[in-house]
């Protein structure tokens, strides 16, 4: 990387300038590793070309299996196509790198051995000597059937699904909906890739949304593990569906304009032995590193050894699988600040201190692998994004490899839905501290983006609340229809969701994420159907019609979010710079800031409306309301004129040399457009 330069990062941030020479090392691991695949594999276009070659596939002339597994003492393929007669047993061969192999010719009359989607395994004689049947690690299709463990399956349909629709460009304003198909259905049911396809794309992409993330695609076979506990790396969550009908989900998203990102676990593995990767060959650390090192104790899961070349070809083949395969346009690493640190944020509270981010803690191996994994990303499919889920702040996490940085496109802002939570566990409204809000959203690296959100998947989950039940639980089943009188809980709830989620967009990030149903303050947690609620899917669903009811209160949350998509596309708010923040007056619970040519007001005040109230604007001009969360649509109550101009004076505030006055009601925010 000949313009390789460290000091645009370092010049960014004077803080980083005693760790340069660390930074560099970094740069140095990461090179050293491309090399390394670069030289014995053929580049690493080939090397992660590698599930082409590992796994179970079908040629011309037969049916080819390969395996890394080198402390098994003998590999070999067995399944349906011979009736699981042991001494059908096709066995394999061991090469000097570990590697297990097999053929098996097609049949006398030219069709393959291994029927399309019939069941198969490995059968495996440990490193210990006791023999087991295993699921092939790069098994493309598994299946479940109500049961545990999970089969393999032998994925080669006679007629292979072919994309109709071109990817779609990184769209200019990423606005994410993220969600799960297996929960998305108003059914008490398990839904299906296709019937999200059918029922939900054309309403994300109605209400705004530039992209979706779909959550849990890696098998799983603990279902209310929400999808972290991967068993199948390369085979999608059975429960919704084939191959096919995940690839018809992919394709019908891009026929709308719909990014499509992946959440990606590359941070652990399950620990099941006989349907995941644990244990896999008898040695606990076949592709982990060795326990205990290789577990983690909060998760109770299994931990790769980022630094075994095996390894990397296995994680680096998985991005590039779901990149051609599936057509993927992104991916979202899940727990990447347990990857970046050998004590995996276990205990730890990050302070800030850049010792931290450079001392002895860090996984200076998972760095390097995580700058290759960005690194292939972005070369196969220069439109990709990829974005990191970290809570510890690195340095670098969201700046390019010739930066000296780790080459993520966005990182989440985490400590933003960790705020607005503890205000509404912790204080009524009327102690909400304003300049500790805007510092919140607006505390983030230079130069390196983050992906806003007001509340994550997790407060959803039964044992928290959403932000829409912590502000109106007590009366949210009986009081939000619109035939019954306005309860004070419902109009402050109501208002403050609009007014949350709109001050989240507009300052805390370069882009913003809903979860699936919180865009209309869905009433209920989500529940996974388990031994502990009779396994029922009662909770483990959507209730998509709540929005839809024109006597419910929940379509002016729902109108509200379409209105702040519609807001944040039009005028590119959100790709515009940094919010600058010209108010924050804790006394009138007001905040004001600026950002693409637009000034964005909040009234947070429980009680007080101010007339004629005195805002800075940084340049003269015509201000035009262009959205305000008190208009009828939206549940308000219309005390915001529309269409009436506020022309600016040369009378200074707010530090600015000139200022409007507006009307600002009580528990309301507002949107002016500079003409």
């Amino acid at each position: 990387m000949s313009d390789y330069n460290p000091k645009r990062l370092i010049d960014d941030d004077e803080y980083l300038r005693p760790h340069e020479a660390a930074i560099r090392r970094r740069f140095d691991n990461f090179q050293k590793l491309k090399q390394t695949v670069t030289q014995s594999e053929g580049g690493i276009d080939q090397f992660s070309k590698s599930y082409e070659r590992y796994g179970v596939h079908a040629t011309d002339k037969g049916v080819e299996y390969r395996e890394w597994a080198p402390g098994a003492q003998e590999v070999s393929l067995w399944g349906e196509f011979c009736n699981w007669d042991p001494a059908k047993r096709v066995p394999c061969q061991k090469d000097q790198f570990g590697n297990w192999t097999c053929f098996i010719p097609n049949n006398a009359d030219g069709t393959c051995p291994i029927p399309h989607h019939s069941r198969i395994k490995a059968h495996v004689k440990l490193a210990t000597g006791k023999e087991e049947d295993r699921v092939p690690l790069w098994i493309n299709c598994t299946s479940q059937d109500g049961t545990n463990p999970l089969d393999g399956r032998f994925w080669n349909p006679p007629e292979k699904f072919v994309f109709t629709n071109p990817r779609p460009k990184r769209p200019e304003t990423l606005l994410i909906y993220e969600c799960h198909v297996g929960m998305s259905s108003e059914e008490e049911k398990v839904n299906s890739y296709r019937e999200f396809a059918d029922q939900r794309l054309q309403y994300i992409k109605d209400n705004g949304y530039t992209a979706i993330e779909l959550m849990a695609v890696m098998e799983h076979a603990y279902y209310a593990s929400f999808g972290y506990h991967v068993t199948n790396f390369f085979s999608i969550a059975s429960r919704s569906g084939t191959p096919s009908d995940l690839q018809y989900l992919v394709d019908k998203a891009h026929g709308l304009g719909l990014f499509v990102i992946m959440d990606i676990v590359h941070s652990h593995a399950s620990k099941n032995v006989l349907d995941g990767m644990n244990m896999w060959d008898g040695t606990s650390h076949h592709y982990f590193h060795d326990l205990p090192k290789g577990y983690h104790t909060l998760w109770d899961s299994r931990l790769f050894n980022y630094g075994q070349y095996e390894t990397v070809r296995f994680l680096l083949s998985n991005l590039r699988f779901y990149n051609d395969f599936y057509q993927i346009d992104g991916f979202r690493f899940d727990g990447v600040s347990s990857m970046l640190y050998t004590h995996h944020g276990l205990s730890v509270g990050f302070s800030g201190s850049y010792n931290e981010y450079f001392g002895g803690d860090v996984d200076e191996e998972c760095v390097a692998y995580l700058t290759l994994a960005n690194d292939l990303i972005h070369t196969i499919n220069p439109e990709a994004i990829t974005i990191a889920e970290d809570v510890s702040g690195m340095p670098g996490m969201c700046r390019s490899a010739k930066d000296g940085g780790l080459g993520f496109d966005y990182r989440l802002a985490m400590a933003i839905p960790d705020k607005w939570i503890k205000l509404l566990k912790e204080q009524s409204d009327d102690q909400w501290d304003m300049a500790n809000i805007a510092h919140t959203l607006t505390n983030r690296r230079y130069k390196e983006p983050c992906v806003a959100y007001c509340e994550s998947h997790d407060q959803a989950l039964v044992g928290d609340k959403t932000i829409a039940f912590w502000l109106m639980d007590k009366e949210m089943y009986d009081w939000m229809t619109v035939v019954k009188p306005e309860t004070p809980i419902i109009d402050r709830g109501i208002a403050l969701h609009k007014m949350i989620r709109l001050l989240t967009m507009g300052l805390g990030g370069e882009a913003y994420l809903t979860f699936m149903g919180n865009e209309f303050g869905h009433p209920e947690w989500i529940d996974f159907p388990r031994e502990g609620n009779g396994n029922s899917y009662k909770y483990c669903r959507r209730q998509w019609h709540l929005a839809e009811d024109k006597l419910l209160r929940y379509r002016f949350l729902l109108a509200f979010e379409r209105a702040m998509n519609e807001l944040a596309v039009k005028y590119n708010v959100m790709s515009e710079g940094y919010g600058w923040v010209s108010r924050k007056d804790n006394g009138d619970k007001v905040i004001s800031f600026e950002r693409a040519n637009l000034l964005f007001v909040f009234n947070f005040h429980p009680t007080k409306s101010f007339p004629d109230y005195r805002l800075g604007v940084k340049n003269p001009g015509k201000y035009t309301p262009v959205l305000c969360s008190d208009d009828e649509q939206f549940g308000g109550h219309c005390r915001v004129a529309a269409h009436v101009d506020h022309i600016s004076e040369p009378f200074a505030a707010d530090s600015h040399y000139h200022s409007i006055m507006v009307y600002l009601p009580s528990r309301v925010c507002t949107v002016y457009k500079r003409e």
